[in-house]
């Protein structure tokens, strides 16, 4: 009878002793920034799940060899406006398995979710978006952010009460977060957002912001404080997007900003990319007012399309015509300030993978683990895995509760799991061949499914599912 006992703890101990397991990974190097684990242990995967930390060798019907290799949550990228599944498919290859459109979001969450299910190879999510929904209350004639009325004319109460019932449709239709992209909406007055910011709280759910572009007497210290004072008014969580692009040369300034604004008890977070370009849509009214500027200026602009920089001639041209541009306007010691800050968490921004658009959608995450972490050594290895898998997830949990197994490596936890090798990894899209897929990402695991393996995407594999807040009535 002892005996039995003994070897009934020992299986309690190690809960992956004896087993078959689905998959296996094998002796790589384990590190959760949840837990502080940085060791080596043998992962057992059944179900969708890790079923296993070990550290002896676990039985499976397929084992991956990862000594060398670090094995790491997958990356949860919380900006993204990709539309179209084989981007999905290069963000896996930068380590990805979760992408959610969190700032613009989408006007109809069932359609948004609908439109992926099954179709998807990582995780996939949307906020309701105050941008969609103005553009549709406003008959809007603009391509992704307005260019008529809902970016130029102020809302009535009738119509701020209309957006309010429909950001709070889209909250009890699941939506995990509430978009808003002030920069593209100028006309918006602080009442309004302040009564959607109300909307937000009372559903539990984080305002993604991009703020309003340092227009006019408040700068972009005032366009922060903006959103930190609906915050603090109506009790919502509230989360900046892309600091380092907001903020330019104020960036520390506004970084001080959060952490005060944390302090004091506000619920704010916030991300950055690692490029000191971002690109957007050239005919959204962000750039209204802006056709006699130095020449200087329009050089900064990159049309995707070419790849030409613009002149005063082309700017307005393409203005009237519509489409994508890659705008170099911020500088490296800002994206540096704001990669170092404890206070961000990663988010790419990105695109449609295709070529011309911006490396972001392909490169970000191995970016922040190869040239800033390993090469530059702006932050250790573990603080750079932080920032693209606890962080976010964290920022999510409390509303989506399916967060709470992700961003982490635990028993129980989901196998949403990369593999990469730490001497190799490093993005390899540029602004000439942004579709280029980073080195170094061994393996990808979402729901325990390989979507990369041994560096190569799967073909029709698509075990991604919605990430997606509670329904109700």
């Amino acid at each position: 009878m002892k005996l039995v006992l003994l070897l009934a703890g020992l299986l309690l101990a190690d809960p992956g002793a004896a087993q078959d397991y689905d998959l296996v990974i094998q002796g790589g190097r384990v590190i959760d920034p949840q837990s502080g684990l940085d060791a080596i242990r043998h992962l057992g995967i059944r179900g969708g799940k890790v079923g296993a930390l070990s550290q002896r060798p676990l039985t499976g019907r397929r084992v991956l060899d990862a000594a060398g290799l670090v094995v790491s949550p997958g990356f949860i990228d919380l900006h993204w406006h990709g539309t179209k599944a084989r981007s999905a498919q290069a963000q896996a290859q930068d380590g990805v398995t979760a992408q959610l459109e969190l700032e613009l979001g989408t006007g109809d969450i069932d359609k948004y979710y609908g439109e992926r299910a099954g179709k998807w190879a990582i995780h996939y999510g949307a906020s309701i978006g105050h941008i969609p929904a103005r553009m549709a209350l406003m008959h809007d004639p603009g391509v992704l952010v307005p260019s008529g009325p809902a970016a130029k004319r102020a809302a009535t109460p009738e119509e701020i009460s209309d957006l309010q019932r429909r950001i709070e449709h889209g909250l009890k239709r699941g939506a995990p977060a509430v978009g808003f992209g002030i920069g593209y909406t100028a006309a918006a007055s602080h009442w309004e957002i302040l009564q959607i910011f109300k909307t937000a709280a009372r559903n539990k759910a984080a305002c993604h912001v991009h703020l309003r572009g340092g227009h006019g007497n408040i700068g972009r210290v005032g366009d922060l404080q903006e959103v930190i004072a609906a915050a603090a008014i109506t009790g919502a969580s509230v989360h900046p997007v892309h600091i380092n692009s907001s903020g330019h040369d104020d960036t520390p300034k506004l970084l001080e900003m959060i952490e005060g604004a944390r302090a004091h008890g506000v619920d704010i977070t916030t991300e950055c990319y690692p490029y000191a370009a971002g690109m957007t849509r050239i005919e959204a009214a962000l750039f209204d007012s802006h056709e006699n500027e130095p020449e200087s200026y329009y050089r900064t602009f990159q049309w995707t399309a070419t790849g030409e920089r613009l002149t005063r001639g082309t700017f307005l041209n393409f203005r009237k015509q519509g489409g994508t541009v890659i705008v170099h306007s911020n500088t490296e010691p800002m994206v540096r300030a704001a990669l170092a800050s404890p206070l961000t968490m990663i988010a790419s921004d990105g695109f449609d993978v295709e070529p011309g658009n911006h490396p972001r959608g392909a490169g970000t995450f191995s970016r922040v683990v190869g040239r800033y972490s390993r090469d530059e050594k702006l932050f250790p290895l573990m603080e750079a895995l932080r920032k693209i898998t606890i962080m976010p997830a964290k920022r999510l949990e409390s509303r989506v509760a399916a967060m709470k197994n992700k961003g982490r490596i635990r028993v129980g936890s989901d196998a949403d799991i990369t593999v990469f090798d730490p001497a190799r990894i490093n993005d390899r899209a540029t602004y000439e061949k942004s579709d280029t897929p980073s080195e170094g990402i061994r393996w990808v695991l979402v729901n325990g499914t390989p979507v990369v393996d041994q560096g190569q995407l799967v073909p029709n594999v698509f075990p991604g599912q919605g990430i997606r807040a509670a329904i109700t009535p």
